[in-house]
């Protein structure tokens, strides 16, 4: 009996110790199942509090900028066929309101002419863009843009830049005609600005960065593309034809640094959109084929017939780091127009592909 007892006592322990492990396994199990599931709906939480509009504004490391890009990536240009821009017959026309604005405006300047205390701001007939529209073609995919234009002026253009300026309701133009989650949607009469913006590029590989004056109306003093242009209806409106981003960009790189076409090719490579100020503008990388930065800055000192709208013109290596870290200089990163920056990325994309320029962008970033 005693022999029998001891058997049943170690089969007694042997499955004690079985069932012990077993329950302690299935617990386990239990508390992994629970812990992978918190930690799943803790992951959802998280990417459901992060989640945003599908576009953001352009950004590099601690530079932040209101430039949209609609349209491009810098990677391919945009072939001038691709390109239809149509003008529409009525003007622009300002809510009665803002009309207001524009009226205090032209009699300010009408003033100041009578007084003598300067000569007014001129009224230069200008675009608004009513819509831009992007479509791919079937078989490549290849961008098709279509720019609609109004009519407008530069008095209405300055009554629609008061976009904070308090109405009687107490709203703004801001807050009243435009969506935050919805930039592309806005009025015409809030959009009467297109420019073209060009990242010059001489031969021997430096990148022309321009200051402007502190004459200018807008962003005075600020650092901004090489060239930089407006659409102007009395200039690049032949007839009844409808303007071509590209003569424009022509126009702005004779005016400002007396280049003529043969001396440089023209890529467009985006369509980008300032959502502060509604500003729109054509980005291009111009090369010159011949002309070094030397060459280049005894040209302009010869003359250039848009002088007073640049302070000083400097040339940065245009290599991906050196342009990084040129844009990201304390003494220049809070002092960027809102375009230049987006520009200067997308033409670095162009010459040298996103692979490398996002590279040395990174690397440049974590080094501040």
């Amino acid at each position: 009996m005693s022999g029998i007892d001891l058997g049943n006592g170690v089969v007694g322990a042997i499955l004690g110790v079985v069932f012990a492990t077993l329950f302690q396994q299935w617990t386990q199990d239990i508390w992994f199942r629970v812990r992978r599931r918190s930690a799943g709906m803790v992951r959802s939480l998280t990417y459901r509090e992060q989640q945003g509009p599908a576009w953001s504004t352009f950004s590099l490391g601690p530079l932040h900028t209101s430039a949209l890009v609609v349209e491009g990536d810098g990677d391919r240009a945009i072939a001038p066929e691709s390109v239809h821009v149509q003008v529409l017959t009525e003007d622009v026309e300002l809510p009665a309101e803002m009309a207001g604005w524009r009226a205090e405006i032209e009699a300010e300047e009408r003033r100041a002419e009578a007084a003598g205390e300067r000569r007014p701001v001129w009224n230069g007939q200008r675009y608004a863009v009513e819509s831009l529209e992007v479509t791919r073609t079937a078989l490549d995919e290849q961008p098709e843009v279509h720019l609609r234009l109004r009519p407008t002026d530069y008095y209405t253009f300055l009554a629609a830049q008061q976009l904070d300026r308090r109405m009687t309701d107490g709203s703004t133009p801001r807050t009243r005609y435009l969506d935050a989650e919805q930039p592309l949607a806005a009025p015409a009469f809030l959009q009467c600005s297109f420019a073209v913006n060009i990242a010059v590029v001489t031969s021997d590989h430096l990148l022309a960065v321009s200051r402007r004056s502190s004459r200018v109306r807008l962003a005075p003093g600020m650092w901004n593309s090489s060239v930089n242009e407006g659409l102007a209806r009395h200039i690049d409106s032949s007839g009844r034809n409808a303007p071509d981003v590209y003569a424009v960009a022509r126009r702005g790189m004779r005016e400002e640094m007396s280049l003529e076409p043969h001396e440089y090719t023209l890529d467009l490579l985006a369509f980008v959109l300032d959502v502060d100020k509604r500003h729109w503008s054509a980005h291009f990388y111009a090369r010159l084929t011949d002309m070094t930065g030397d060459h280049l800055r005894s040209r302009m000192s010869r003359g250039v017939a848009d002088r007073w709208e640049h302070e000083t013109m400097e040339y940065v290596p245009f290599r991906s780091a050196d342009v990084t870290r040129y844009l990201l200089r304390p003494d220049r990163i809070h002092r960027w127009a809102p375009l230049a920056p987006s520009l200067f990325h997308l033409a670095l994309v162009h010459v040298h592909g996103r692979a490398s320029v996002e590279r040395a962008e990174a690397q440049a970033v974590r080094r501040l």
